[in-house]
């Protein structure tokens, strides 16, 4: 399998996924490559869709997300249109984080509430009022241990 990036393009990902605000001087110097090959690499990076978003990372508790929950949903019916469906339904603002996944459930939700009530709203919306949902189990997180969005990107071989 060919890599979309090269190791060039590995060591300036790893720089952006700690600090996006990094400037290109700086990227530059720790890449060994001068600022506008790192702003070339970025820009073409950005436009295949390597680099998804810029985005800032929010502390959840810091704006009164206080509870995490994770949330497998299993479907009644697994035809691709109700798969579809409810891909849909649980791509809103609520639904921090969504994965169809194999297994014994069909989807795992992450998201955060301000309180109980909230989820309760939540669920019932999505999950109590859904005809093609079988069954959902609820996980209340007890304490992020990590949570990140980076992703290993070691140098490839020579």
């Amino acid at each position: 399998m060919t890599s979309l990036v090269d190791n060039f393009d590995r060591a300036i990902l790893r720089i952006l996924q700690k600090d996006n605000t990094t400037p290109l001087r700086l990227i530059s110097e720790q890449t060994h490559r001068s600022t506008a090959s790192v702003q070339r690499r970025i820009k073409r990076m950005e436009e295949n869709g390597t680099i998804k978003a810029n985005t800032a990372i929010i502390a959840p508790e810091k704006v009164g997300q206080i509870i995490t929950i994770i949330v497998e949903v299993h479907a009644v019916r697994a035809q691709a249109s109700d798969m579809e469906e409810m891909k849909r339904s649980f791509s809103g603002p609520e639904i921090q984080q969504c994965y169809y996944v194999t297994g014994e459930a069909d989807f795992l939700l992450v998201l955060t509430v301000s309180d109980m009530s909230e989820y309760e709203a939540i669920s019932s919306r999505l999950f109590y009022n859904n005809e093609n949902v079988k069954w959902f189990r609820t996980i209340v997180v007890i304490d992020r241990v990590k949570a990140s969005m980076d992703i290993s990107l070691p140098m490839l071989p020579a």
